[in-house]
């Protein structure tokens, strides 16, 4: 199976993050409505779920609408690695990205995530088989750090290597990760911040694409950190309150001539996007849950994510139940307002 990618991508200005058990083809979709510019990526998928695996179609399937999209892939074995990088060209994805910051127990076992940073002699080597096997562009995420290696020199020293192999865009979480003591989500939290490091990173590798993640909430953060960077990526704030996506492509892709799409149209095309998907065999709330927060900082909104979360997982549920969510939240809004 071969498909040739729709766009002369990647956009990397703006990125959304690959996030576990929530940055679905449904949910990227769903983004997509909002921002027509930003790059997305898929959930992490370990080389090892594509090549011993027959149904390749459930973890690289997805709808054309979400390009420019990314394929974030987990893995330590250059020619598995390699041989993975085919595929997600084969597939049409416009990027392939080696996950080097994931800091969970499960994808340490495995040497997959923040542990390879530790080992950049072999990050190099995973990259230099990827780009060899496709023609996309064969990227890194990773972390300013990792335990005992947390020193600039360290993370100067780690994208050295990596870029003399041809890597020429990294994403870099400002935060180091601690492999033990802390949980996957005490690593997204606890270790500070620190956007100094990365500025300086690019100040120093100018050459570079390099793109800044972790903590980022505002479109106003995003507009300050690229008047020094190539690109900002933000990550679960666009899950809890994904109508911030709406302003991207005005505030920083200049898309001034295209009015926001509102939330009611984005949600009338997601409710058709569902009627499809239902009627093609998936459950309402494999896609309703990614559009809680769509309400989010507006009155009524607990109403809206209360009416889903009670009536999508039911049998039979329709997309209808959306529409009535919305219904229920202006209803209460009225009454309210008597």
């Amino acid at each position: 199976m071969t498909i040739a990618p729709t766009h002369n991508y990647p956009s990397f200005r703006f990125s959304i993050a690959p996030m576990m058990e929530w940055s679905d083809r449904h949910c990227r979709y769903f983004w997509r409505l909002l921002t027509k510019n930003a790059l997305l990526y898929t959930e992490m998928v370990t080389t090892g779920a594509l090549l011993n695996n027959s149904d390749v179609e459930r973890f690289l399937k997805f709808n054309s609408e979400e390009h420019p999209l990314a394929l974030q892939l987990g893995g330590s074995n250059p020619d598995e690695l390699a041989r993975c990088a085919a595929m997600a060209q084969q597939w049409g994805y416009d990027e392939v990205n080696l996950n080097c910051g994931c800091p969970s127990d499960r994808v340490q076992e495995g040497k997959i995530g923040a542990v390879l940073m530790t080992e950049p002699e072999l990050v190099a080597q995973c990259v230099s088989a990827m780009q060899a096997e496709c023609d996309i562009p064969v990227t890194v995420k990773h972390r300013i750090g990792v335990d005992d290696q947390d020193e600039y020199n360290d993370l100067q020293r780690f994208v050295k290597v990596v870029s003399e192999a041809g890597c020429k865009r990294f994403i870099v979480h400002a935060r180091k990760a601690w492999l033990k003591g802390l949980s996957p989500k005490e690593n997204r939290d606890i270790p500070p911040l620190n956007y100094e490091r990365v500025v300086q990173l690019k100040q120093e590798h100018t050459a570079l694409d390099i793109v800044i993640n972790g903590g980022i909430t505002t479109l106003s953060q995003c507009s300050a950190l690229l008047s020094q960077l190539d690109g900002v990526m933000i990550g679960r704030e666009a899950y809890h309150n994904p109508y911030l996506l709406a302003g991207v492509d005005a505030e920083l892709y200049g898309s001034d001539n295209i009015p926001p799409v509102t939330r009611d149209a984005a949600l009338e095309q997601f409710v058709v996007y569902c009627r499809e998907q239902i009627a093609a065999g998936q459950k309402l709330h494999h896609m309703s849950r990614h559009i809680l927060g769509l309400y989010a900082g507006e009155y009524g909104a607990r109403t809206f994510r209360r009416y889903i979360t009670e009536r999508a997982n039911q049998p039979g549920a329709s997309a209808d139940v959306l529409l009535d969510a919305r219904d229920a939240m202006e209803r209460n809004d009225r009454f309210n307002q008597v």
